[in-house]
């Protein structure tokens, strides 16, 4: 197995697949190699067919984690170990679409008022003022707020494209309370790792994770799955309610196809509440009418 890793994180690399994906392959072929007890390149098609419908029936996966699990093996059967890949006999599972939890602004403030530390305060402002995902403020650098333009760059997202955003005031403002707190100041990485913030490091993505959910449990909102996703949603949310075109948002989410960003407008109570129902246009009788005529 060890060689074949080798190979398959060559292949990956050659390709510039982002580093998330490159471990998500990576963990799913061991997982599948584990399952049989048996070296991939030893497994063919009935193997994968019995692994899918495990994915299912025994792990009761959702079928978009299913979809990339069978991605990584399509990679490993036709790119590493250069086989025919059926997509007849694999096929892929239809991908459900759920609408995400949203808060109103002022359920997103108290989640920031109700943050433990003033690090993991800043941690969510961020996340909310800017729609970046948490990876993507975890790598943050120093050199990415840009207080001139008032805009902060964002490298590397998904897709390993590179956006701009905006720079929010009072952003800006809780970033410079948060710089004058630091007893180092961090040369490269605006959120250092460790308790200290000294790491050479930025914070990992689960510190982000961990903000939200500690933030949600004291602000009286733990029965809301809240996790730094939620706030890169409510922050499309409510700029669509606040006026501000899809293609904008489009633009500031890093979205590739227009189609994604379309998700808001179920989420928008502005948009909603602004189309009438086809019952408001019916001419009723009251349902002491109804009963009348029976």
């Amino acid at each position: 197995m060890t060689q074949l890793r080798q190979i398959m994180l060559e292949e990956l690399e050659r390709r510039n697949y982002a580093q998330s994906t490159i471990r998500t392959y990576i963990r799913t072929v061991e997982h599948y190699s584990q399952h049989f007890h048996c070296s991939p390149d030893q497994l063919g098609l009935e193997h994968i067919r019995q692994y899918q419908a495990a994915m299912f029936r025994t792990w009761k996966l959702a079928p978009n984690t299913v979809a990339q699990r069978l991605a990584a093996l399509r990679f490993l059967y036709i790119q590493v170990l250069q086989r025919g890949w059926s997509a007849a006999e694999t096929p892929y599972p239809k991908k459900v679409l759920h609408l995400p939890e949203i808060l109103t602004q002022a359920e997103v403030a108290r989640l920031i008022d109700a943050t433990e530390t003033p690090f993991q305060r800043i941690l969510v402002m961020t996340l909310y003022a800017t729609g970046a995902r948490r990876a993507e403020v975890a790598a943050l650098k120093v050199s990415d707020i840009d207080s001139q333009r008032m805009v902060v760059h964002i490298h590397g997202g998904k897709g390993r494209k590179d956006r701009d955003v905006m720079l929010s005031p009072a952003l800006l403002e809780a970033l410079r309370t948060y710089w004058r707190g630091l007893r180092h100041k961090p040369t490269m990485w605006l959120f250092p790792g460790n308790r200290w913030h000294t790491s050479s490091r930025p914070v990992t993505t689960k510190v982000l994770w961990t903000a939200c959910r500690q933030a949600a449990v004291r602000a009286g909102l733990e029965h809301k799955n809240i996790h730094p996703h939620t706030l890169r949603h409510c922050f499309a949310t409510h700029l669509l309610e606040a006026g501000a075109d899809l293609r904008t948002i489009q633009v500031l989410l890093g979205h590739r196809d227009l189609e994604e960003t379309t998700i808001y407008l179920h989420l928008s109570s502005k948009h909603l509440s602004a189309t009438s129902s086809p019952l408001d246009a019916l001419a009723l009788g009251t349902s002491g009418d109804a009963q009348r005529s029976v």
